[in-house]
């Protein structure tokens, strides 16, 4: 298991100093509705919550 999530995106809730992620848990789906991806930009990250 990973130690330290990373994120860059600074307008999650979730986004730490050092661009660390700090949820207690990580959801990710692919874009095809299905469990197959072959790259990351065919998924996106459903633990996002704007901090607006």
């Amino acid at each position: 298991m990973a130690k330290d999530v990373m994120c860059e995106v600074n307008s999650c809730k979730y986004w730490a100093n050092e661009n660390k992620c700090k949820a207690s848990s990580i959801s990710i789906v692919s874009h095809h509705g299905s469990d197959q991806a072959r790259n990351s930009e065919e998924t996106d990250c459903k633990t996002f919550e704007s901090k607006v």
